[in-house]
């Protein structure tokens, strides 16, 4: 059952580009190629007139028993699946718009240029957008996770972008998993905004937050979904969220604590106060001086009584951010790169610490030394820059004492390493001759079931 209350969502989500998705814009030529072909044989009224090694014709021009003069190649109905294998399991997620773009675009143009839609004569199943698809490694046992019987020529240009929005949707889904799992069911913020076109905000968007979900159900965790933009939150009623960049410091002249202190002033208070600690490459000094100037403002409204406005200068976190290639002040080198540079366990104990005992150093009345301990010690490190499963894997089993992971780049990974590779392919596995069913394949793929597999209403 998917983790979105078993109901699809509705077909204007996706903004489908029904006209040229119709016309084939989007589609691989050789399905255009097959298309024109079985059109015109449909139109000739074309019989077919070859050999089949999978179907047998006997001495006197029948195949099994059935007349060629039945066969309309033209008109073949078919069963198609739609699967992947990425092992051990992919979290499935694009099957509502992939369901969307068959009922919208299924179908041929007329003389008349008119186009016909033709969906309700087909059969959909498909699972739920959430479901967990296992493969074990055998090329013959597949799980399909959606099937299609129908008149080939009516949606066979429909295949490529079918693929690429099943592909694309379960590859950002499994990722972000697996990237939970890692990290043990901690908030994981994500950043992949800037590492892909635009338009496909969106549905990267949800597929993250399905991910959740779907975790949380899983392991009875609490994670909760963050995205950086509005378009990533829009099919499932988010926005996105963020305190301050770089550029928001340089446009301070490099100051990272009055940053924030005019961040607070101005940002509503419900935005969590996160600061972003290394522009100067200096983690430690920078929390420090964002730290010690943010809670004597705290101090001051607290004292005054005005406690709800002395909220905004309450810090949730810090954001270690630093490059891969360059080290920390506070770190001394050990002369091994991944040791000593980018975000590593060094840097985020050196801060953790820094962090716990920052008030030991302030000035104020010593009546207020437990609201200033309490005050430090509940600001979070969040992490980020270079994550991905393997990294978070690592961090976790040391106990690095992060609280929230940022991952950005490699959610969008989709290679032959450690069995990541989520492509989607689809094989016509069986044909239809006289309201029988025939088997029939490529040879390594056949005809499989998937219990998830459920019928898909019409129009």
């Amino acid at each position: 059952m998917s983790v979105f209350d078993g109901k699809r969502l509705p077909a204007g989500f996706f903004q489908i580009d029904t006209e040229r998705l119709r016309e084939g814009w989007y589609s691989d030529a050789y399905f255009l190629n097959t298309e024109m072909i079985l059109t015109t044989l449909a139109e000739e009224g074309y019989n077919f007139n070859g050999m089949s090694d999978i179907i047998e014709i006997d001495n006197i021009n029948n195949i099994n028993g059935i007349s060629p003069v039945n066969l309309n190649n033209g008109d073949i109905i078919v069963e198609m699946q739609f699967f992947t294998r990425r092992r051990p399991f992919s979290l499935i997620a694009g099957t509502d718009e992939a369901i969307a773009i068959l009922r919208e675009c299924t179908g041929y143009f007329n003389d008349k240029g008119q186009f016909v839609n033709t969906y309700h004569t087909m059969e959909v199943e498909a699972a739920m957008d959430g479901v967990v698809n296992f493969y074990e490694g055998n090329p013959k046992e597949v799980s399909p996770i959606m099937k299609i019987k129908g008149k080939y020529r009516d949606f066979a240009r429909l295949e490529t972008p079918i693929l690429g929005v099943l592909t694309e949707s379960t590859r950002i889904a499994t990722n972000v998993y697996n990237v939970l799992a890692a990290a043990g069911g901690k908030d994981i913020m994500f950043f992949p905004a800037r590492f892909a076109h635009y338009k496909v905000q969106e549905m990267h968007g949800y597929a993250y937050a399905l991910a959740v979900k779907a975790y949380n159900q899983k392991y009875g965790k609490s994670s909760r979904a963050i995205v950086s933009t509005n378009a990533q939150g829009n099919w499932w009623g988010a926005h996105g969220g963020g305190t301050v960049a770089h550029a928001s410091i340089a446009c301070f002249l490099g100051d990272t604590a009055e940053t924030m202190m005019q961040f607070c002033r101005v940002v509503p208070q419900e935005v969590p106060r996160i600061a972003l600690v290394d522009f100067h490459n200096d983690c430690v000094g920078d929390t420090l001086k964002v730290m010690e100037k943010m809670f004597l403002a705290f101090l001051e409204l607290y004292q005054a009584g005005r406690y709800n406005e002395a909220e905004k200068y309450r810090l949730f976190g810090v954001r270690l951010d630093t490059s891969g290639n360059m080290r920390d002040v506070s770190i001394p080198p050990l002369g091994d790169k991944n040791l000593d540079c980018g975000v590593n366990p060094r840097l985020v104990w050196n801060v953790r610490n820094a962090i716990d005992r920052a008030y030991e150093s302030w000035d104020f009345p010593d009546s207020y030394a437990e609201l200033a301990k309490a005050w430090c010690q509940q600001v979070k490190i969040i992490a980020t820059g270079g994550f991905d499963a393997a990294k978070i894997s690592r961090f976790e089993e040391m106990r690095v004492p992060v609280d929230i992971y940022g991952v950005g780049s490699s959610f969008l990974e989709n290679s032959n390493v450690n069995n990541t590779k989520n492509d989607f392919t689809a094989d016509i596995v069986k044909v239809k001759i006289d309201d029988k069913w025939y088997d029939l394949s490529k040879v390594g793929r056949r005809s499989c079931s998937n219990p998830d597999l459920g019928l898909v209403g019409g129009i």
